[in-house]
């Protein structure tokens, strides 16, 4: 491992040890992987699950004060690219709200004073909030589109449908969670190739594939009942501490390549998790 790496590694591991919030599986929810997804079909011959993914998840985890902030964000967005986003002040406030509540959290905090030291980030609180709005709330054009109609955050967090047909980002289980309970996510069944590990139904990490409204993720990757600080923690670490977009880090069981795409280097494109292998180790 190259030394960024090395110690981006030990970085993620602070922000694990340190995630308070994160659901424990097999007590705070359940999911159910099933059979292997088929290639690239949209068709439902070749669902290889006949039932939702989550089959348990204890909500009150969902009144913890980030968590509550989180999903109040969630509706916010119209997910079709090339429809711009009109952010009422509403809106605005409840994206202050939950960076207020993640900045008080011990893995933003532990985040925050490391990219202080590296003098990436400005130490004083509210300058690094807006920083964090900049790089996840600001609003873009996505891909050809001549009006902004995307951020970070709704590509990685929310989901977008291109042309209706394909879902793009969506790396987020309880959005995951939220749409499937509405019935508007139907899930076809974990993803794997000849290199990666068999998921593990009590494992924090997996590929998969599924539909969304109208549209179909062929494969999408995401980490399963962490909370939201954590991945926010985490991707903004590799997106201002690293260059490359793609990132390998070890942390608790989990070799993991985190994906992270700039758009204008000063927003994120898209951020996500690959699982390449898991660890031998007890942490």
């Amino acid at each position: 491992m190259v030394e960024s790496d090395r110690e981006l590694s030990s970085m993620a591991q602070a922000l694990w040890d340190n995630d308070v919030n994160r659901l424990q599986p097999g007590k705070d929810y359940r999911i159910s992987l099933q059979g292997k997804a088929g290639e690239m079909a949209v068709n439902d011959d070749n669902d290889g699950a006949g039932y939702p993914l989550f089959t348990f998840v204890d909500e009150n985890i969902f009144k913890k004060e980030t968590f509550l902030a989180f999903i109040s964000l969630l509706d916010n967005y119209v997910s079709a690219t090339g429809e711009p986003e009109i952010v009422t002040p509403e809106e605005e406030a409840e994206n202050h709200k939950f960076l207020d509540s993640l900045v008080q959290t011990p893995t933003m905090k532990i985040a925050h004073k490391y990219l202080v030291e590296k003098k990436l980030s400005p130490e004083n609180e509210k300058d690094f909030k807006k920083q964090l709005y900049m790089i996840w709330f600001e609003l873009y054009a996505r891909n050809g589109s001549s009006r902004p109609d995307s951020s970070g955050f709704e590509h990685v967090f929310v989901g977008e449908t291109r042309r209706g047909r394909t879902v793009i980002g969506f790396h987020n289980w309880i959005q995951l969670y939220l749409q499937e309970k509405l019935g508007h996510i139907d899930y076809k069944g974990y993803s794997v190739n000849a290199n990666s590990p068999q998921p593990d139904e009590n494992k924090h990490i997996m590929a998969l594939q599924f539909s969304w409204k109208e549209g179909f993720k062929p494969k999408g990757s995401i980490f399963i009942g962490v909370s939201p600080e954590f991945e926010f923690a985490l991707y903004t670490l590799c997106f201002l501490s690293s260059p490359n977009e793609r990132v390998k880090v070890q942390f608790s069981l989990y070799d993991v390549e985190i994906v992270c795409h700039r758009h204008n280097q000063k927003h994120i494109g898209t951020t996500y998790p690959m699982l390449i292998r898991y660890q031998n180790l007890t942490h």
